[in-house]
């Protein structure tokens, strides 16, 4: 039997149940360690939440890994997919392999004129992620369709099924090169560096106009399976590609770092939060267990007078102030996630898109961090709580059984 705990846990009952000294000290250590690790799950959770979604939106519209010339002038000099090239690639860490054209446009009505990018793209194409995206319409993709984002549709004032017509300046014949399109349906990523531009057709209508070969395209997009290791892959491929000298392997932080140099900063930012929180919790733990020594000072004389080790009394106290902290983390687990489910499926709390790239806060459960987030504040508060205990060495016997 462990006399430690033993003892500790009628100490516990004994403060839950009596109206003594150190009963309202105890509360307010719960409450403050509950408070305290609610907002380090919600941080974390919210955090997550914004990262995978940020991610997903910027890879759904483009990929984790773009293949090119090295040459940076895409509209004239294309990369050839040949057989030699898909064998340098490492099959087993991509996921998916899309050949892609890209070209510059102009699309003009009849009060207006805007510049676009246009992405040529095949029918096996990824199209999961953006269907999500689609607002109205059908993603369909033949020679006449053209897919636009909400953004062009509010400034140029299309819909569904309008015809436009767009020029080509960058290619250069004998004549104006115009094609027309009909809007087959309307995207929004919520994210304005896309959404003001992008816009999807069919490759082969870019390809036929560009006065490409079927294997002729602008880049090569790739999907991993573990995008942890994005980095370390796309260093691979550069080696690996054949003609790896001519070529350009680029990952989605190297095309967009604006958005993951914001992302990172909020990785400072919960780190920062995560350290507050633990420090309001350490001080509050440390606050009520030197309380309970002091208030069972006379307590501790009788323990060592009976031939008690200092250490066993410590571990009688650091057992007492580590059910406080369980509990208040039992507690703010609770609160945490009943807010987290709240905002998850109602979507109370809205952000503003246009800085934040989404609508409202998201949340994401990643309930391995969840768990390692419990253990981590369990053990090192369990840690910091040896320190105080020490006050319990010093204490005499004799003129701890005469304190009152």
């Amino acid at each position: 039997m462990n006399v430690e705990y033993f003892i500790s846990k009628r100490l516990v009952f004994a403060k839950e149940n009596k109206n003594v000294f150190s009963r309202p000290i105890i509360r307010i250590t719960i409450s403050a360690i509950a408070l305290s690790f609610a907002i380090m799950l919600i941080s974390l959770s919210v955090l997550n939440g914004f990262q995978n979604q940020i991610t997903n939106t910027v890879v759904s519209l483009s990929s984790h890994i773009q293949i090119s010339n090295i040459n940076k002038n895409e509209s004239t000099i294309p990369l050839v997919l040949n057989d030699t090239l898909l064998k340098s690639i490492d099959i087993e860490k991509i996921r998916s392999i899309s050949p892609v054209v890209n070209e510059f446009g102009l699309v003009k009505t009849n009060n207006d004129f805007l510049g676009i990018q246009l992405k040529g793209v095949s029918n096996d194409y990824p199209l999961k992620n953006i269907e999500n995206k689609i607002t109205k319409g059908n993603f369909t993709l033949n020679d006449s369709n053209i897919i636009i984002s909400e953004n062009i549709s509010n400034k140029l004032y299309l819909n569904i099924g309008d015809k436009i017509r767009v020029y080509f300046p960058s290619i250069n014949n004998n004549r104006v090169n115009v094609r027309p399109f009909y809007i087959s349906a309307i995207y929004n990523s919520n994210m304005s560096e896309i959404d003001n531009n992008l816009c999807f057709v069919n490759i082969s209508k870019l390809q036929i106009l560009k006065n490409w070969k079927k294997n002729e395209i602008s880049l090569l997009e790739l999907s991993v399976n573990d995008f942890d290791k994005l980095d370390d892959i796309t260093k691979e491929l550069s080696l690996s590609i054949d003609d790896y000298y001519l070529k350009n392997v680029k990952n989605i932080k190297d095309l967009y770092p604006q958005i993951f140099d914001w992302i990172q900063l909020q990785d400072m930012n919960f780190w920062v939060i995560l350290i507050l929180m633990l420090l309001v919790s350490i001080m509050n733990v440390v606050s009520s267990l030197l309380i309970l020594i002091l208030e069972k000072t006379s307590f501790i004389g009788i323990l060592k007078s009976f031939g008690s080790s200092n250490w066993m009394i410590r571990k009688v106290f650091i057992y007492n102030s580590l059910y406080l902290v369980i509990k208040g983390i039992f507690y703010g687990n609770i609160i945490s996630l009943s807010l987290l489910l709240i905002q998850y499926y109602f979507n109370i709390i809205s952000l503003d898109e246009n800085i934040y790239f989404m609508k409202t806060v998201p949340i994401s459960f990643d309930f391995l961090n969840i768990i390692l987030l419990n253990l981590f504040t369990i053990v090192f508060c369990l840690i910091m709580m040896i320190l105080p205990t020490l006050v319990i060495t010093k204490i005499s016997p004799i003129k701890a059984i005469r304190f009152q």
